[in-house]
């Protein structure tokens, strides 16, 4: 096994790749991404903007901004790399069990064997790899363009480094997370509470135990004086550009406040959504983080008992967290899927007897599970019907009982490890396949695309065709495809003013007709006198889901499909700008 390990993470990173890179810049930015675009292209062109609360994402998108161009492959280019990365992490958590490293019994009416209670082991944390490469929730916020994956990433790694007694690394890759954003301080908070919790529920160590972690405590107080030595140096390099942009500084104070803001205003999202982006996303993670959660208590497994702390504290916050995201949930789904990851490598063998009554387990979960989600699926799909409905969910229900039902027959009457041998891995491939296509929903690249969760911001759509409208415009009234000065009124859109940004754009709040402008911008509810001496094309710009008036969550869990408020604009061209102009 240890000879195939770096393959198995080369291909896992392989398709952390793919999943976070595949069209990466095809959809248009939102207003919020194109906010810290905006700066980022700001701070290239040799402005000084103000920063926001993402200045590690901002100053880092300016590099390649100004050794190249900006485009949307490159806003969103470091965060789907730190994403692409994590799945190497595991990697720094793996040693092999030593005979001194196994936990004790749960008790002989435990339902759970003993296991190892030191770090992961070789295959947990291949199974870690591929599991954080196709979890939903990373691969979403990978292909956003802030600062929330470099939090998540560095921290990580900030964490592994610690563990490998590598303080400068530590400090280097804490730094940069610090620079992360507001998502970052969610972190820090899920770190300290849960830190604060397993203090007094993690289960108490040997004497022996104890002493040495108390000497090894005292060695490593000069090397946590060197990790600050290099975060502090980082945070003045990175967070200045290389003392550059010396306002990178203070945008990372105000990340700090910016989260703090948080607990005053609401984003909107209300906690139920939170709850559902939990089970329509992560139905792997929380069924087998919760076996795995289970078997560590039992077990009296400190490493597992930790993870399960910090998988509770992170939802808490995250679900009274007024200005919350379903996003969020990625600080509660990563212990999930570490201990998912160490579950299922308890079921990665073949069962000593009865093989072929194991793999016929195997074939009715499979079976069963299929005929669920058709039920689910059908109930999206049809039109909607109460009678209908109801069969369907009772049909939902009978098709999960029955196969509880069977693997409890086949545990009492036949083998309790063909049972769970079977289950398990049926389990597995359907919510495994259930994550990977929900992982590619999450990316944007289903055809066609249907309504996540995960942004709260409106989408944009149609930028391709009202830039291009703007440039053959241009094209033929001066020969130039940005030579034309573009007005806009009325329109609080930062996704539009990225779409424009290679173009000559002024903002106004009234309109002045005396001016005659080339090109004007407004809202499609806007009644100017623009008819008389312009031609005027409406496009569809934003779209935002109607939450208040969805009644049928099933089609959006089969199709991802949703009542929607749409939103147009007018983009209004001077008659003189045509050829036609001189016959009219």
């Amino acid at each position: 096994m240890k000879s195939r390990q770096p393959i198995l993470y080369f291909l896992a990173f392989l398709l952390a790749l793919g999943l976070r890179f595949i069209q990466l810049g095809a959809l248009p930015l939102t207003d919020t991404e194109a906010t810290f675009a905006l700066q980022a292209l700001a701070l290239a062109r040799g402005s000084k903007p103000l920063l926001g609360a993402q200045p590690g994402y901002i100053l880092l998108t300016s590099i390649p901004f100004y050794l190249f161009e900006s485009t949307n492959f490159l806003a969103r280019f470091f965060p789907a790399l730190a994403g692409s990365l994590l799945v190497f992490s595991p990697y720094f958590f793996f040693s092999p069990l030593c005979p001194s490293d196994i936990s004790p019994e749960g008790g002989e009416n435990s339902p759970f064997p003993p296991r190892g209670k030191g770090r992961m082991g070789a295959n947990p944390a291949i199974i870690a790899a591929f599991l954080l490469a196709i979890a939903p929730g990373l691969v979403a916020v990978s292909r956003q363009a802030n600062g929330t994956m470099l939090a998540v990433s560095f921290g990580i790694f900030a964490w592994a480094m610690w563990k490998e007694q590598r303080p400068q690394l530590t400090g280097i890759f804490a730094g940069i997370a610090l620079l992360g954003g507001t998502s970052v301080w969610m972190g820090l908070l899920v770190a300290a509470l849960t830190w604060a919790l397993a203090q007094n529920l993690l289960p108490t160590e040997d004497v022996e135990e104890a002493e040495a972690d108390s000497n090894h405590e005292r060695t490593r107080a000069d090397d946590l004086k060197v990790a600050l030595r290099y975060t502090g140096g980082t945070l003045l390099l990175v967070g200045t550009l290389f003392l550059l942009s010396p306002n990178g500084l203070s945008a990372f104070a105000a990340s700090l406040g910016e989260f703090l803001r948080g607990w005053r205003y609401t984003s909107g999202v209300p906690a139920t959504r939170i709850l559902g982006g939990l089970i329509a996303y992560y139905p792997f993670a929380l069924l087998f983080g919760f076996i795995g959660s289970a078997r560590a208590i039992f077990t009296n497994n400190r490493s597992g008992i930790a993870l399960s702390l910090w998988a509770i504290v992170a939802l808490l916050l995250v679900i009274f967290y007024p200005a919350h995201q379903v996003s969020d949930l990625i600080w509660a789904a990563l212990p999930l899927w570490v201990l998912s990851a160490k579950e299922l490598s308890e079921h990665l063998r073949l069962p000593d007897l009865d093989r072929n009554e194991t793999f016929g387990v195997f074939a009715l979960t499979i079976l069963l599970l299929a005929f669920s989600w058709l039920n689910i699926s059908g109930a999206g799909v049809l039109p909607p019907n109460a009678e209908m409905l109801t069969n369907r969910l009772i049909l939902l229900g009978g098709s999960v009982a029955l196969l509880v039902l069977s693997l409890g027959l086949i545990a009492v009457g036949w083998s309790m490890d063909t049972a769970i041998l079977g289950g398990v891995w049926g389990t597995a491939l359907m919510l495994g396949i259930y994550t990977l296509s929900t992982a590619w929903g999450s990316s944007e690249l289903r055809t066609p695309k249907g309504i996540e969760l995960w942004d709260n911001a409106p989408h944009v759509t149609r930028t391709g065709l009202l830039l291009e409208t703007v440039e053959e415009v241009s094209t033929w009234a001066r020969g130039d495809a940005q030579s034309l000065n573009i007005t806009i009124k009325g329109i609080d859109s930062s996704a539009l003013f990225w779409a424009l940004r290679n173009h000559n754009v002024d903002v106004v709040t009234t309109l002045d007709l005396t001016s005659v402008p080339e090109l004007v911008i407004t809202p499609q509810a806007e009644q100017v006198e623009l008819a008389s001496t312009y031609r005027g094309q409406d496009f569809p710009w934003r779209q935002a889901p109607n939450w208040e008036l969805n009644t049928n969550w099933a089609k959006w869990l089969a199709l991802r499909e949703m009542p929607m408020q749409r939103e147009q604009i007018i983009l209004w061209a001077r008659n003189d700008l045509f050829f036609d102009s001189q016959n009219e």
